[in-house]
């Protein structure tokens, strides 16, 4: 196993993610900020912030295939999320969650930030999830 993750004693629980990833491994993975684009483009999921999500965490899971590893090898997400509010954050989990079993997203998650933004590259786009990971 080359991530292991924590939620040492002392560090705010419960929370939907691991405080704490230690990684082994020779090659590390770096997976550029993903969004709800289909592989030719076409945006998956317009206005909807869980569908978004979702797509952009399928993305990711693609990203990480391509270079030979899954989700369970991330040490660290990094969402972004335009005009972020704390009363968003069911529909935002609720994308997480319709997504998780389906690309083998540990829950809770790798260790992960969540940055409000006022805006991404492209108007309608709402979030944006880079991942690092870690293989032997």
């Amino acid at each position: 196993m080359t991530v292991r993750y924590l939620t040492p004693t002392g560090m705010t629980q419960p929370a939907p993610y691991h405080h704490v990833a230690a990684g082994t491994g020779a090659t590390h993975i770096h997976v550029a900020g993903q969004i709800s684009r289909l592989a030719d483009g076409t945006p998956a999921s317009d206005g909807d912030l869980a569908g978004q999500v979702a797509q952009a965490l399928r993305n990711t899971a693609t990203g990480l295939a391509g270079a030979g590893a899954t989700l369970s090898d991330v040490l660290r997400l990094t969402f972004y999320v335009t005009d972020w509010e704390p009363g968003k954050i069911d529909e935002f989990m609720a994308g997480v969650e319709r997504v998780a079993e389906e690309i083998g997203l540990p829950l809770p998650l790798p260790p992960a930030s969540l940055i409000g933004v006022d805006y991404l590259f492209e108007p309608g786009v709402l979030v944006e999830v880079e991942a690092t990971a870690i293989i032997d």
